[in-house]
């Protein structure tokens, strides 16, 4: 099909998406709650096609396939379940004197509309079906751009929609670039994409033609930083980093990007963290089954240039297999902290250690606010006054202290980005508001209707009103 037919068919796809909307057919809480069941029950039913297609596309066993996509939309969907009739009623607000006599002012939480969708390779299942369940909570339809890059997880995601939902309420659209361009030439009422911070300042341009809001959720130009102090637990610290890094071939937009860590511990961390890599996924990680693979050759061929390009510093891994576009954990060290390798969001498993003195750790963390915010900061350290000082002063999505990435998992609490790490969040209520906006109605009275806001304003008004209103706005 040539482009000119794709936007036709695409606008004919937006378009019966807007008369579906208007119909009001999702506005209703209890059809909202039903459909959101339907999604559960579908990624129950798909469960066993969702777990082959991101074997294939990206090397993941049946655990991972759960832990990382499967499990949290399921969990996702039932915290929605339970709290949208609580996140959805209106507030009621008290008018105040000025607006005397009417005494109720309500805010209603209103759907945007028709919403876009654009997700990712890396997480494919969650990161589509996550979003789209925020956007139904919210009362809206549905067109997903999924990633052409993980095509056997966008083949089951289309045919799940297919079976689940209408086309006029959600569908998924495959394609590439060009597709997504197309998707993006539409008027719609929200889009969510989630990817590079590149091609999040496209998706913010297109929109802006269109004055349409948007969410980001990028991965962070420049990387999200793990502190390791002196006083840390060493050993808990290279466990955590480790089992995260090796997570989906370190194709995460949270995980560590780089380490810091102090240099009187550094020779003792980095046995430990050697230690932790092999103790999980063996001494050559890409000859284990169990370890998943790059997205494409491209992505393998970036991963080996970029070690090769630091093999006199590789303390840890540096081989991989491209043919299987397997490459292992690889630590870089010693790194300087303005090398170019970490000044860059690498989404792959290499990871480059920058030594500093625990002494100088403010200078450190100095630095690492002059740089693009990043969704995530992990620190390790026993100080917790300190640790707290830095958690809430640096600018990034969201961390742990002496943990690595299970914030994202907290129900209640937002995912999100600042800067060049994303706008907007999502996740339970967070969704929900993400995909709504708030409608303030003041109920007005037909008497009792005081002049004090009406002309004249000058002679002998001007004294008596302005004594009233100073007196209400106390």
């Amino acid at each position: 099909m040539d482009n000119s037919k794709n936007f036709q068919a695409i606008q004919e796809t937006v378009e019966a998406q807007r008369k579906f909307f208007r119909t009001g057919a999702t506005l209703p809480i209890k059809w909202r709650i039903q459909q959101l069941k339907k999604l559960k029950a579908g990624v129950m039913a798909y469960e066993a096609q969702f777990e082959e297609a991101l074997a294939q596309d990206l090397g993941r066993s049946k655990v991972e396939a759960y832990i990382c996509d499967i499990g949290p939309v399921i969990m996702e969907v039932n915290e929605m379940i339970h709290g949208l009739r609580r996140w959805a009623r209106p507030e009621c607000h008290w008018s105040g004197f000025l607006c005397f006599p009417s005494t109720v002012t309500k805010v209603y939480k209103m759907p945007y509309g028709v919403t876009l969708v654009i997700s990712p390779f890396n997480f494919p299942i969650l990161l589509t079906l996550g979003v789209v369940a925020a956007a139904i909570s919210g009362g809206n339809t549905v067109v997903i751009k999924s990633s052409s890059k993980s095509a056997a997880c966008t083949a089951v995601l289309k045919k799940f929609c297919a079976d689940i939902f209408p086309p006029e309420y959600v569908t998924l659209i495959d394609g590439g670039h060009d597709i997504a361009d197309i998707c993006l030439a539409q008027r719609f009422d929200k889009i969510f994409y989630t990817g590079s911070p590149a091609v999040g300042k496209h998706v913010m341009t297109e929109a802006a033609k269109n004055l349409t809001p948007v969410a980001l959720e990028l991965g962070g130009e420049t990387g999200n930083w793990a502190i390791v102090r002196k006083d840390a637990n060493l050993k808990d610290a290279a466990r955590k980093i480790a089992f995260f890094k090796t997570l989906n071939a370190g194709q995460i937009c949270i995980n560590v990007n780089q380490i810091a860590v102090a240099e009187e511990v550094a020779e003792a961390f980095l046995k430990e963290l050697k230690a932790a890599f092999t103790a999980q996924i063996g001494e050559c990680a890409h000859k284990n089954p169990e370890y998943p693979f790059l997205i494409t050759a491209r992505a393998w061929d970036s991963c080996a240039t970029m070690a090769d390009n630091y093999r006199d510093r590789i303390v840890y891994g540096g081989s991989g297999d491209r043919e299987s576009k397997k490459y292992s954990p690889t630590v870089i060290y010693p790194v300087g902290i303005d090398e170019e390798i970490v000044r860059q969001e690498l989404f792959c498993p290499l990871l480059p250690v920058v030594p500093f003195k625990d002494a100088e750790v403010d200078a450190l963390m100095d630095v690492v606010a002059g740089r693009e915010h990043p969704l995530a900061m992990y620190v390790f350290t026993k100080d917790m006054k300190w640790a707290q000082r830095v958690m809430q002063t640096q600018q990034y999505g969201g961390g742990c202290i002496n943990e690595v990435c299970v914030h994202m998992m907290v129900k209640g609490v937002p995912f999100n980005g600042t800067g060049h790490s994303g706008m907007g969040a999502y996740h339970g209520e967070w969704g929900f508001r993400e995909f709504t906006h708030p409608q303030t109605v003041l109920k007005g009275r037909t008497f009792f209707n005081l002049p004090l806001r009406e002309h004249p304003y000058a002679g002998k008004q001007e004294k008596a009103k302005l004594s009233i209103l100073r007196l209400m706005e106390r």
